[in-house]
């Protein structure tokens, strides 16, 4: 190989690596939160939720976090993520019975007085006089994992506002990095 071909390969190996490097760094930048269209923001319970993030872990720095709600059904929802992300079908369950894998997108439910129950030693260190006999009912939700550059999205309905002490029947969106 001639002196000339060795360079034209190095440089073109060095710019390959350099244009690889450059788009790892814009793909970290790009990191955004795609909003279901409708859905309104929720301020309070983000912020709520950065401030339990803090005293859980008061060493690290909340996550990106924020919460929307709307009219729409988790279905709608869920398959609004679920597609955006690129995932196959939203799995019935966390595992099949043939794989311990999780699955990127899958369904699960909750009682709201049993997740209510489990933060209510949290409650008073944030400030709040919630009453959690007011969490009352099941719930339905979707679990969608991350991507590099979009947050993990639970999307669940009804949920509790622990603000407000108050069973909400809407679809809640949270996303968290």
């Amino acid at each position: 190989m001639s002196k000339i071909s060795r360079l034209l390969l190095v440089l073109l190996l060095v710019s390959t690596a350099v244009l690889g490097c450059r788009k790892e760094k814009s793909a970290e930048e790009a990191f955004r939160f795609v909003v279901y269209p409708g859905a309104r923001y929720l301020p309070h319970l983000t912020e709520l939720t950065k401030q339990a993030h803090k005293i859980i872990k008061p060493s690290e720095e909340p996550p990106p976090t924020a919460i929307y709600d709307t009219d729409a059904s988790v279905d709608d929802v869920a398959n609004f993520y679920v597609k955006s992300y690129g995932y196959p079908a939203i799995a019935p369950e966390e595992t099949s019975n043939l794989s311990s894998a999780r699955r990127p997108a899958y369904r699960r439910s909750g009682d709201l007085q049993t997740d209510t129950k489990a933060i209510e030693s949290l409650l008073p260190k944030l400030n709040l006089q919630t009453d959690v006999s007011k969490a009352v009912g099941k719930y339905n939700a979707v679990e969608i994992a991350p991507k590099p550059s979009r947050p993990r999205v639970t999307v669940q309905r009804p949920y509790f506002d622990a603000i407000t002490s108050q069973v909400v029947d809407r679809t809640l969106i949270l996303m968290s990095r």
